[in-house]
């Protein structure tokens, strides 16, 4: 997943994209961290980032 690195870029914080999400923090860390999560928190992080599930999901072309 690319939470990260969109999250970097978008200029958030966790606690930001935790808020926009619906989410709590720690969750969101969890997903940074090991890097899976459900779909649905998937649907809700994209939603919070303005971007797909593709573009949050799939890694990128080398």
């Amino acid at each position: 997943m690319n939470t990260q690195a969109i999250r970097i870029e978008k200029g958030l914080t966790v606690q930001q994209l935790a808020d926009l999400a619906g989410l709590p923090k720690r969750t969101v860390e969890e997903i940074i961290r090991r890097d899976k999560c459900t779909v649905d928190n998937a649907i809700k992080l994209a939603d919070a980032l303005g971007v797909t599930l593709d573009e949050l999901c799939r890694d990128k072309p080398e």
